[in-house]
């Protein structure tokens, strides 16, 4: 029954990992006229979020944490939020975008272009977030506050595929017609990539025990949440995803400012002639 343990957290990860093979199986399959295969694939990313979570948890509350299990995971992680909210990215906002006119369709190919260089930039920057995760054993943010397992080190790899999801989910899969919306997307692309390679710190909702007795509030937000994810999908997940990304923004601006207020400390010049 102990050896039969191990498996529990693995058939989680197996679950985020086909989820992620179903989300690209649904990329390929998209087209301008079926487009819903791309919400489909926001969905399937959205699931493999939830089971990502999961593996995790699941294997700290059963004691069956190993090295092949975090292997594993990584490697699931590479496909599920690196190459399936890639390719996500660059069809639904590049790749599916209509020319409008002969005028621009030189701009068309460029836009296609660059959306590719920006969806396998953010790509790469997960990899290397995913690289430097499980390399480092006590990483410690630019803006660290209080050091400790209750923030990120970079935005993790699952939250910026849940991102590209969730305003892929929000438009229901209907590809960005015009330029004008194709360049601030691939500002966003490109923005969520540098997120998960910086130093800047995101909550990591780890110190959150499920195991304890809970505050009724507690329970009452998770309730809400589960009722706004079931009939408001698409503004909830959107509101999330946009909140949790400038929720790292805005603890690393505050820090900067913080850090100003301070009184500069005394050079040796400063000190040497003061005493």
């Amino acid at each position: 029954m102990s050896k039969g343990m191990y498996i529990l957290p693995s058939l989680f990860t197996s679950g985020n990992m086909a989820a992620g093979f179903y989300a690209i199986l649904e990329v390929v399959h998209a087209s301008a006229s079926t487009f819903w295969h791309l919400d489909n694939a926001a969905k399937a990313i959205g699931f493999a979020v939830l089971f990502d979570g999961l593996d995790g948890r699941v294997a700290r509350m059963t004691g069956t944490s190993s090295e092949f299990g975090k292997e594993l995971d990584s490697l699931a992680d590479v496909i599920t939020f690196g190459v399936a909210p890639a390719m996500l990215a660059w069809t639904w906002g590049f790749h599916l975008m209509p020319p409008v006119g002969l005028t621009d369709w030189d701009l068309n190919i460029k836009l296609t272009q660059l959306g590719a260089i920006a969806a396998f930039l953010f790509l790469m920057a997960g990899a290397s977030r995913l690289a430097r995760f499980n390399i480092t054993s006590n990483p410690q943010p630019s803006n660290p506050g209080r050091p400790g397992k209750k923030y990120f080190v970079g935005m993790p790899i699952p939250a910026g595929a849940g991102v590209v999801a969730a305003v892929v989910h929000f438009q229901s899969g209907v590809p960005l017609d015009s330029w004008y919306k194709a360049i601030p997307w691939l500002a966003m692309v490109a923005a969520v990539g540098y997120l998960m390679v910086s130093t800047w710190r995101f909550y990591s909702f780890k110190d959150i025990d499920f195991s304890s007795r809970h505050p009724f509030r507690l329970i009452i937000l998770f309730g809400a949440l589960i009722a706004g994810l079931w009939f408001f999908s698409k503004p909830v997940l959107f509101g999330v995803a946009l909140l949790y990304t400038f929720s790292g923004v805005f603890w690393r601006l505050q820090w900067i400012f913080r850090r100003r207020k301070q009184p500069r400390p005394p050079t040796y010049k400063e000190a040497s002639q003061t005493s």
